[in-house]
């Protein structure tokens, strides 16, 4: 019922492959993103928000793809488990990735009712067929599986998942059924709330940090093979903490962290900066391309930029990092210590700051709804 139409164009199998053989080529994209990361696995919802973030941003980039419908059918979800997310047990007549394509398609016109959905399946024989509905469900049957069966989560992944078709849709000129919330968060330099103490600034930064986190981290990786006892996202999580407080070395760090961190198992401070000597300049740069890439498609998805956006680094010679600048001597500020490697302020020494400044970055707009 998408504009009074009823029916939908199936993409052919070449434009299926000439899309995600351009994702492949993309050098900042990973997918499917649980494949790539140790941070997402197939049953995580953010990992499937990001996925669909991904195909959606190439899929209507294409001449022959203009049609949401046609991009929730054919949206690929056999790699996902839903049962993790499904609060009903034992035999039932839909399945759950067939319910998460149709609610996807209920949210997209934001029709509030389910008998509105009905007449649309109803009068849509060929999206059934794509759905692979043999019969199209009734009103109770669609409300019971809303409010009952899926969970809060993922009833917030639909709604995010539709949010950001509309919007990868309508930025590619692709007519869409109703204009997506695009939200702009304005501050008030003469607010007095604008004025904070150390304190206050540090919980602020950390609200922020975590609802970035989920679409930086990913792109840092620190390549410690399998079996690890601890979760790389510690060391993350640890380097972000060290970064946010002052005159805090990685060993003192790393005891405080002990107790500010819900995690069984955190580094050692000796281990947490092994593991960062052992990133080269080339692969850190990688690694900062990729994460403000995923950052600047975040904000893209969820918000227009009404302004200039700015990341600052922080490259202060204070609290110096030991690594060898060999062949950057010209780009990165260093100082011959009483040492055989350098002391560098460079990349190298910036990830937190990359990370906390980007975030800040992200909070000029309205996209805390995002994070989870």
């Amino acid at each position: 019922m998408y504009h009074g139409q009823h029916y939908i164009v199936t993409p052919t199998r070449e434009s299926h492959r000439t899309v995600f053989r351009q994702i492949a080529q993309q050098s900042y994209t990973e997918w499917p993103v649980y494949d790539s990361t140790p941070l997402y696995d197939r049953m995580s919802l953010a990992g499937l928000e990001s996925d669909i973030r991904t195909v959606s941003g190439t899929w209507f980039d294409h001449d022959n793809h203009d049609s949401v419908e046609e991009f929730v059918c054919s949206l690929p979800l056999t790699y996902f488990r839903f049962n993790d997310h499904d609060c009903y047990e034992g035999s039932t007549c839909y399945q759950m990735h067939t319910l998460f394509r149709v609610f996807i398609l209920k949210k997209l016109p934001g029709w509030e009712h389910e008998t509105t959905s009905v007449g649309y399946l109803a009068n849509s024989p060929v999206v059934c067929d794509r759905l692979g509905l043999e019969a199209v469900p009734d009103q109770s049957t669609l409300w019971r599986s809303w409010n009952n069966r899926f969970t809060t989560d993922l009833r917030e992944t639909v709604e995010t998942a539709a949010r950001t078709i509309l919007i990868k849709a309508q930025n590619a000129g692709v007519s869409v059924p109703r204009d997506p919330e695009r939200k702009l968060c304005y501050r008030n330099s003469d607010d007095e709330d604008s004025i904070q103490d150390e304190q206050r600034v540090l919980v602020r930064a950390e609200t922020i940090t975590d609802n970035v986190s989920r679409v930086v981290f990913p792109a840092f990786s620190l390549d410690r093979g399998d079996g690890c006892e601890i979760h790389e996202n510690a060391y993350r999580s640890l380097q972000t903490y060290l970064g946010l407080r002052e005159n805090l070395a990685a060993n003192e760090g790393a005891r405080s962290f002990i107790y500010e961190s819900t995690r069984e198992r955190t580094p050692l401070g000796h281990a947490h900066r092994e593991q960062i000597r052992d990133l080269s300049l080339a692969e850190i740069r990688e690694m900062y391309r990729q994460a403000v890439a995923r950052l600047l498609n975040e904000v893209a998805e969820t918000e227009q930029f009404f302004r200039a956006g700015t990341v600052a680094i922080d490259i202060t010679e204070d609290d110096p990092f030991m690594g060898d600048r060999t062949g950057h001597e010209d780009e990165i500020i260093g100082t011959k210590e009483q040492t055989d490697e350098y002391a560098t302020s460079g990349p190298q020494s910036s990830w937190s700051a990359t990370l906390f400044h980007s975030c800040l970055m992200c909070d000029q707009f309205d996209g805390e709804s995002h994070g989870r």
